[in-house]
């Protein structure tokens, strides 16, 4: 197997593969063109960062800048709302449902690094997928650690660091983040 088919099979996979990073330059190259472009759209994708996802739902915006790592496992659904220095590292699937809102500055993880600081250093690591429902709020700053699951409905408080699955209508705060009571 390629290191891309690992990766995309969830295995342990080297994110040093010169085939994998010459992906990403392909997304940073999208990526900096949907950042340089000019002011006047709210959050219109660029041509270049629209052919780069798996799937944009109708009007699905992001807003400037944006950073993912390879673009082809995002998966957008319709009247997506992205706001600004949003971070996806999306080595696996991201599906990110209908009318979500989510926050400047907020990072979705797919990345699970090997413990082992032998195979760390090696770069090796694997993809785990990021599930996000429709109609979910997440605020500014939170962190979505690779593996999770957020249920429709669901908000996710500012600042919020997601190491669990959360449920359908549920809000969470804190770190780790907790449901409110």
């Amino acid at each position: 197997m390629t290191e891309r088919e690992k990766m995309e099979a969830g295995e342990w996979y080297c994110c040093l593969d010169p085939a994998l990073q010459d992906l990403q330059t392909i997304a940073r190259t999208a990526c900096h063109q949907h950042r340089t472009q000019a002011p006047g759209g709210l959050g219109e994708l660029t041509p270049e960062l629209a052919a780069l996802f798996a799937e944009v739902g109708e009007n699905a915006m992001i807003e400037a800048p944006f950073h993912c790592s390879f673009g082809f496992n995002t998966f957008l659904g319709r009247a997506v709302y992205i706001n600004a220095n949003c971070v996806i590292l999306d080595s696996g699937r991201v599906t990110i449902g209908d009318r979500t809102m989510i926050g400047p500055a907020v990072q979705i993880y797919c990345a699970d690094h090997h413990r082992d600081v032998k195979l760390r250093r090696q770069g090796i690591e694997r993809a785990l997928p990021v599930t996000i429902g429709t109609d979910v709020w997440i605020g500014g700053g939170a962190i979505l650690m690779p593996g999770i699951t957020v249920g429709d409905e669901a908000i996710i408080g500012a600042g919020a660091v997601v190491t669990k699955d959360v449920a359908p209508g549920t809000r969470v705060v804190g770190n780790p983040a907790r449901p409110l009571a």
